[in-house]
């Protein structure tokens, strides 16, 4: 396998446990895949929230509130561009897709957006650095 095949595997299965850990409510573990000094841009654009610590208490939130509601969300990530720089980090461009089911109700498509990452490669794997998310429409 070449580097370039190799990096996009690992790549693509950093996003599959990252949505994984989302979507199974688990705020601190999808966080800890954030940089300590990430920034995550949601929408509505202009929304900013920086810092793992931050990011970890708006997941938190929004698990809540999923639950609150009876709902099951389901993140998924594809049709990924991905670009190394010369820096060492990679761009990573993706089409991402919120799937949202009620208790007992049927799945119905909530968000379709797409994803720019900047990812970095430490000791533990792949991080997000920066992440910003624009829903279409």
């Amino acid at each position: 396998m070449n580097g370039d095949t190799e990096r996009y595997t690992e790549i693509q299965q950093f996003y599959a446990e990252h949505m994984h850990l989302l979507d199974d409510g688990d705020a601190a573990g999808w966080a800890a895949t954030f940089t300590e000094d990430g920034t995550f841009e949601p929408p509505p654009p202009g929304r900013v929230i920086s810092g793992r610590r931050n990011i970890a208490d708006g997941a938190a939130k929004a698990a809540a509130e999923r639950a609150e509601k009876g709902e099951q969300h389901r993140h998924w990530h594809g049709m990924l561009t991905v670009r190394p720089a010369e820096d060492g980090t990679v761009w990573v461009r993706c089409y991402a897709l919120i799937i949202v089911t009620p208790a007992g109700g049927p799945s119905r498509l909530n968000q379709a957006c797409v994803c720019e990452d900047v990812l970095v490669r430490g000791d533990s794997g792949w991080r997000v650095r920066y992440r910003r998310v624009t829903r279409d429409g």
